[in-house]
């Protein structure tokens, strides 16, 4: 699985498994960490299929789910393009992390796994991380 970089975003595609979810999901993640400008122009969906070698339906069922989302946006007989709305951006990004948290805690659930014994976890593997600052 080779990563490839079709303007501003990178993808990298693994055949096994549901092509429309990767491409929806590596997208939403670049608006949501800033990788894409807002208001950025999207790379056609013709372009973008033909890049990755996918159906340009397969494309096209992704970025009409980006617009449902509300992260991007057709305009007429331009193309699509992220929204330029930053606070649409942070109101996804929190709905993500909060989906994700409620993923990992319904984990750790399934382990025994307190919240006590979680946040001891998380002080041993990143000791020198504080508030607001990124694990990574």
């Amino acid at each position: 699985m080779e990563e490839q970089k079709i303007g501003s975003l990178r993808f990298k595609i693994d055949f096994s498994q549901p092509l429309y979810e990767q491409i929806l999901d590596q997208v939403r993640s670049a608006i949501a960490k800033g990788e894409i400008e807002l208001g950025a122009k999207m790379p056609s969906v013709r372009e973008l299929a033909l890049e990755l070698r996918v159906n340009p339906n397969t494309v096209m069922r992704a970025y009409q789910e980006l617009e449902r989302d509300g992260l991007t946006e057709k305009r007429r007989g331009q193309g699509t393009y992220v929204t330029s709305s930053a606070e649409r951006v942070q109101l996804f990004r929190t709905e993500l992390a909060s989906k994700y948290m409620d993923s990992f805690m319904e984990q750790m659930a399934s382990l025994g796994i307190s919240l006590s014994e979680i946040q001891g976890y998380l002080s041993k593997k990143y000791p020198n991380e504080t508030g607001g600052t990124r694990l990574w």
